[in-house]
């Protein structure tokens, strides 16, 4: 089956019960007063994370969830049953929306997390709650509430520390092959990539971070050209984004820089706040470039797109503002070290500035991610 990241569904929860007019009606016992119970509760619909799911395929196929109603109220003052919520089981890092009013249901981050969205009614009130000193014999009952019912959009999108972004055929699957467990499809063409994949980086037992590969983007992706523009989202929540450039390109009349500024133009026009991410450069495949001509290559096309940012000296104090350039073969597996042990040094450096409580949060999401990793790299 394919990978899905979007799908609209429709919940809705029970309706309350009735409550019951009833009266005691025994031998011997001469106006035994009102005993009619109230209605039982409707049931809700709860959205719970899963770890074990990977798309959401599922809610393609079936586009409505309802509970059941609420028992209605009984005489005897008994009671009606309360009906069983239901849960519907979705991918860690699904994002839940009101397809009406755009507001957030829910951002499902961490496997367990329970979200209500759509609330079952309450059971209507029996007779028996409205007996008074005047009013001996009460008639009256109230009906059960409505339960809520609402068109919800589903949005999924990885759970990452580290994405890659660049053109087709920029060698981000080597990349994320070379440094990690997964092995995505890559091929001499365009668009070898079809979907998200996710690596876990492994530095040693106790450092290791999740890196995000989505499919190459061209000009104009952000109005839809290509496939990148869909899985852009994806990039939404990861903290570092590495920007993989060709330098030796197949074609000699494709420029690199122009590549690499139309990347950045499509960043903003789909999204400013993600366009305001660290982004650090690799340049790759300088294996297919002579030795000699590596140092005028990389310096001309760092002129050309205006990158005057120097390497930071990180011999006293990790710097987290100034952005970084690498210069790699993912292929060759050359200077693919030192670039996965700057990231970790970046990332413990940025966690380390944070409160202990989103500290300890963010610790939760990359477990969760790591763990629903495996899953990711075969979707169903």
């Amino acid at each position: 089956m394919k990978f899905i990241d979007e799908a609209k569904i429709e919940v809705a929860a029970g309706r309350g019960g009735n409550g019951a007019v009833s009266f005691r009606r025994e031998k011997f016992v001469p106006r035994g007063g009102p005993d009619g119970g109230d209605g039982g509760r409707g049931g809700s619909v709860y959205a719970v994370a899963d770890e074990n799911i990977n798309t959401l395929v599922e809610y393609r196929f079936v586009k409505r969830y309802q509970a059941k109603n609420g028992e209605k109220g009984h005489g005897a003052d008994r009671y009606g049953k309360g009906a069983d919520d239901i849960e519907i089981h979705m991918p860690v890092g699904t994002l839940i929306r009101d397809a009406d009013t755009d507001e957030i249901v829910a951002d499902l981050t961490r496997h367990g997390q329970r979200v209500c969205v759509a609330r079952g009614g309450k059971g209507g009130l029996g007779n028996l709650h409205f007996k008074s000193s005047v009013n001996r014999a009460p008639k009256q009952a109230t009906p059960g509430e409505e339960g809520e019912s609402r068109s919800l959009l589903l949005e999924l999108k990885v759970l990452a520390d580290v994405g890659l972004l660049g053109m087709p055929n920029a060698g981000k699957s080597t990349l994320i092959s070379a440094v990690s467990a997964a092995r995505p499809k890559v091929a001499d063409y365009p668009f070898t990539t079809l979907h998200p994949n996710l690596g876990v980086v492994r530095l040693d037992e106790n450092h290791s971070f999740v890196m995000a590969d989505i499919p190459g983007l061209i000009e104009g992706a952000a109005e839809g050209a290509g496939l990148g523009h869909r899985f852009l989202k994806h990039l939404s929540r990861t903290g570092l984004l590495l920007h993989v450039v060709d330098l030796a390109p197949f074609d000699e009349n494709v420029n690199p820089a122009a590549e690499a500024l139309s990347i950045v133009n499509e960043l903003h026009r789909f999204d400013d706040e993600l366009a305001e991410k660290p982004r650090w450069l690799v340049l790759n495949k300088l294996d297919m470039l002579p030795e000699n001509e590596h140092e005028r290559k990389i310096t001309q096309f760092l002129a050309e797109i205006g990158w005057d940012y120097p390497q930071p000296d990180d011999r006293f104090t990790f710097d987290l503002e100034t952005p970084r350039v690498f210069c790699i073969s993912a292929l060759a597996h050359q200077g693919t070290q030192e670039l996965v042990q700057t990231i970790q040094r970046y990332l413990d450096a940025k966690r380390a500035q944070m409160p202990p409580q989103v500290t300890e949060e963010m610790a939760v999401e990359t477990a969760s991610a790591v763990n629903h990793t495996s899953n990711i790299l075969k979707p169903e």
